[in-house]
């Protein structure tokens, strides 16, 4: 048995001192607080790994790229269009296999990869119909991380509209023709396959609903009123809000991630209560792309189970994340205190999401799955463990462990020269 032995360590309640923790077969065996000092230390706090539950790997090389001037989503979207005709298999496999290992070195030990590069530029399906996806899946083993693939259905480009011309690579043209694509993926270990709707926008409500009967017992997401204008057109298409579309089609669920949630309206939030459907935010992105700020604290409060993503991966940083969404409501309520770190923590560690719920607690039984934060760097020196979700950055990660494998020791990835490769994959694409 492998021992680990922490300064600090989070656990189901709450922060210990001196952990020792005992790992056999990617599992935990045991945990010991108050342990004498014996096996590999982990000095500073650990916290159980980070599940990103929505990213969009390809983004990454958007970075720096698209922030100034005036604009909105619907015009930043026409550069990540631009972006995504210049992908194919084995760039994307470089490109996301940096990513993977920057949200590795992030203490990202899970990330829900919302897959919707299909095809070929011009919608041509490859030669191995699922080339790209199995890039990402490679990528995610090569960063030495776990992934679920949530591979997406886009179908139109908007209501009643075929997909414009840059869309056409993520389309399969019906979901008969999707099911049949996706049924070839294989996963391996580390792997899930998941599904999703890309938005009521991109899917017609009846392949929505075929979609909810044919998915049933999978992870699946959806990006749910990101935009105001989406509201507004599903309204005018089915004269109803895109949750309550969803409702109508059988999509929500426990199985179910909605995306953003940024904009509900009426009974919305009721349904998501209702149903035990996840809302997953993504603070960093949400603001980057002036999305608006959704309901954290009212969904939280209505008993909707809140996740966390990096999605466009301006930033790759799950502290920030969890922080915006306190500091956001704080803005908005004008009072502090709107959520506990242990609530942050969860939101950041919920792996069940994902489609993997052995994960997320340093627990006996759990997968083994470590990030540890150091306490003396000039963000986290002098701080209480119990206050590091409200001081560390992802640049205070030092060790993580994935499924009982180190991945990141002394603050570097084992494998990948992460800035190197970064670098190199995002120079590829735009020269």
């Amino acid at each position: 048995m492998l021992t680990y032995w922490a300064e600090h360590a989070w656990l189901p309640d709450g922060p210990a001192a001196a952990v020792a923790i005992g790992i056999a077969d990617g599992r935990i065996a045991k945990v010991v607080p108050g342990s004498p000092r014996h096996g590999d230390a982990l000095r500073g706090v650990t916290l159980p790994g980070f599940a990103n539950a929505h990213s969009h790997a390809f983004h990454r090389a958007l970075r720096g790229r698209t922030h100034a001037g005036k604009g909105t989503f619907w015009t930043w979207r026409e550069g990540m269009y631009a972006l995504a005709q210049r992908l194919e298999p084995d760039a994307y496999h470089r490109l996301a296999r940096a990513v993977f290992a920057e949200m590795a070195l992030a203490g990202i030990t899970c990330a829900g990869e919302f897959h919707y590069l299909h095809h070929s530029p011009g919608g041509r399906p490859y030669r191995e119909p699922n080339a790209m996806g199995e890039a990402l899946i490679q990528a995610a083993a090569d960063a030495g991380i776990r992934i679920t693939l949530l591979d997406t259905l886009y179908l139109a480009g908007g209501f009643g509209r075929p997909l414009a011309p840059a869309q056409r690579r993520f389309g399969d043209g019906g979901l008969e023709a999707w099911l049949d694509r996706v049924e070839k993926l294989v996963a391996p270990p580390h792997a899930i396959i998941g599904g999703a709707v890309h938005s009521v926008r991109a899917v017609p409500d009846e392949a929505i609903t075929a979609f909810a009967c044919s998915t049933e017992g999978r992870p699946v997401h959806v990006h749910l009123s990101e935009q105001r204008a989406e509201n507004e057109a599903c309204r005018a298409e089915h004269g109803c809000s895109p949750t309550e579309l969803l409702e109508r089609c059988g999509l929500l669920g426990p199985d179910l991630t909605a995306v953003h949630a940024t904009h509900l309206a009426g009974h919305d939030i009721d349904l998501l209560r209702r149903s035990g459907t996840t809302a997953c935010f993504c603070p960093t992105t949400e603001r980057d792309l002036a999305d608006g700020l959704g309901p954290a604290r009212a969904l939280a409060e209505a008993g909707v189970r809140l996740s966390l993503g990096t999605d466009s991966n301006a930033v790759v940083d799950m502290f920030e994340e969890a922080r915006a969404v306190e500091m956001h409501e704080r803005l908005v309520s004008e009072e502090r205190g709107q959520f506990t770190a242990t609530e942050l923590l969860t939101a950041m560690t919920r792996h069940d999401s994902l489609g993997w719920p052995d994960a997320g607690r340093i627990e006996a039984g759990a997968r083994a799955d470590l990030v540890t934060v150091g306490l003396g760097t000039p963000r986290t020196a002098g701080i209480d463990p119990s206050g590091v979700v409200y001081a560390a950055t992802a640049a205070d990660v030092t060790d993580v462990v994935v499924d009982g494998r180190r991945v990141v020791a002394d603050g570097r990835h084992v494998s990948i020269d992460v800035g190197a490769a970064l670098a190199a994959a995002i120079e590829e694409l735009w020269t």
